[in-house]
């Protein structure tokens, strides 16, 4: 699929605060917790829980989402498929970010091990 300049800025505007609760609904129905996804969420971002809470509170967009991050350096590992699109072929470097972190809650939620979804060699 081809990513249009639309969905990019579509993807800016997105609230963290929204999707949030979609990705705890997604890992939970799957037999993974809060926790866990917590865990994924700081291996990508850097924010612990009170950070993240904060974020959530603030309402940020995911364009303020990310440029607060300290992406992990190993994030450029996340690769394949997620939402019909393939990881390493997005040019835009914040739809990018949204996909790795969609890809890592994807893979929580299918049962993967956590040292497979945080990259530990």
């Amino acid at each position: 699929m081809k990513i249009t300049a639309e969905h990019n800025e579509r993807m800016a505007k997105m609230t963290f605060a929204t999707v949030y609760p979609l990705y705890i609904n997604k890992v939970e129905r799957k037999g993974r917790t809060k926790k866990e996804l917590h865990q994924v969420i700081e291996w990508l971002t850097g924010f612990d829980d009170k950070k993240l809470q904060e974020l959530i509170d603030k309402n940020d967009t995911f364009e303020s989402f990310f440029k607060k991050a300290k992406l992990n350096p190993n994030a450029h590992l996340i690769t394949g498929l997620i939402c019909g699109y393939r990881i390493e072929e997005i040019d835009n470097t914040l739809t990018k970010q949204v996909r790795y972190l969609d890809k890592l809650v994807d893979e929580l939620a299918k049962g993967k091990k956590m040292e497979k979804i945080l990259r530990v060699a």
